[in-house]
């Protein structure tokens, strides 16, 4: 039974999807109930058609893992990649990291994901999200009860974004990892997200990239 599927780059040969490969794939997995991972990593020609088939994806019953990475994706593409998560009750481990997703693709991605009840891992590492989308994702922490791990590392996230990312972990007792390296935060944001930490005993990795932090 069919339980992973990746494509991806190698050095001695590439996976070039066509703008008609996506369609097959989702033609072959729309009624597959054993799939448990999915990974489309690096670019292709048909990028967006491969979002298309993760939305084809939402009815399968068994799929834990979606990467998504490497695929330009910005927020349009991820508004419509919502759609299936929404309704979503098995995925653990969302990667949508090296991508172009900005505030708005933060906003959508909270809506879809803020009462997820199986959602572990979310990495949203190497994107555009600055504090106004971390204002969204903050509300994740505060309503979610399943997510251990939150990447957002090399982003546009400046102190006032840390400081949502505080008052959100100030109650939090559910996230262990919380990846802030290479972001904009200066002394003043550090200082806050310490401060929530004092109250929270859960989180045993964070990293900020902040001397005064780390």
């Amino acid at each position: 039974t069919l339980t992973r599927v990746i494509l991806r780059d190698y050095r001695e040969e590439t996976n070039k999807i066509s703008d008609t490969g996506p369609q097959v794939l989702v033609d072959a997995l729309q009624n597959n109930t054993t799939l448990k991972e999915l990974k489309l990593n690096h670019e292709s020609s048909g990028y967006c058609a491969v979002v298309e088939a993760a939305i084809e994806l939402r009815n399968n019953k068994s799929i834990t893992t979606l990467c998504l990475s490497d695929k330009k994706i910005g927020d349009e593409e991820v508004q419509h990649l919502v759609n299936a998560l929404k309704n979503n009750q098995t995925l653990t481990t969302l990667e949508l990291y090296s991508n172009q997703i900005g505030d708005n693709g933060a906003k959508y991605l909270s809506g879809a994901l803020r009462n997820t009840t199986t959602l572990t891992k979310l990495n949203l590492g190497h994107n555009q999200i600055g504090d106004i989308g971390v204002q969204h994702l903050a509300d994740i922490l505060r309503n979610n009860k399943t997510l251990i791990t939150l990447d957002l590392e090399s982003n546009q996230i400046g102190d006032i974004g840390a400081q949502h990312l505080a008052d959100a972990l100030k109650n939090n007792e559910i996230l262990i990892t919380l990846d802030l390296e290479s972001n904009q935060i200066g002394d003043v944001g550090a200082q806050q997200l310490a401060f929530a930490l004092r109250n929270n005993k859960r989180i045993i990795i964070i990293r900020t990239g902040n001397s005064l932090f780390d």
